[in-house]
């Protein structure tokens, strides 16, 4: 069975909590030492590496923006995604500020205050497996 890798990347999304930000770095970095991954390269379904530019490419493409909430992903330096697919970094902005994400410039967002930190890896890895 071939895995679809933006699979992964929508379940580790879906867990980033309201008011809280994650990197694409971190999503990447998250799947890649998951032992959920770690089963899928074993078997032979999934024999690259995940990175933040894949992970980015899955959320361009994600089936439903409401449940899988793509705009609470930024890049490394906390900057928004210029072609967020669901109405460009202005509406991105616009559902983190009503969510009280905090920006320290106009289309980034304060990373020392809103960075999901993923604390509880052993956790998030568990969950990934159901």
């Amino acid at each position: 069975m071939l895995v679809n890798y933006s699979i992964l990347v929508y379940k580790v999304v879906k867990r980033i909590p309201r008011g809280k930000v994650a990197t694409y770095g971190q999503i990447a970095e998250t799947i890649q030492n998951s032992k959920i991954s770690a089963k899928f390269r074993q078997s032979g379904s999934f024999t690259f590496k995940v990175t933040p530019r894949l992970v980015g490419m899955a959320l361009h493409e994600n089936p439903d923006p409401e449940n899988i909430p793509c705009h609470r992903v930024v890049n490394k330096n906390g900057k928004l995604a210029e072609n967020y697919a669901f109405g460009g970094a202005r509406a991105q902005r616009k559902k983190l500020l009503e969510e009280g994400v905090t920006f320290r410039k106009n289309l980034y967002v304060d990373l020392e205050k809103s960075n999901w930190r993923f604390a509880d890896l052993a956790k998030l890895t568990r969950k990934m497996q159901k």
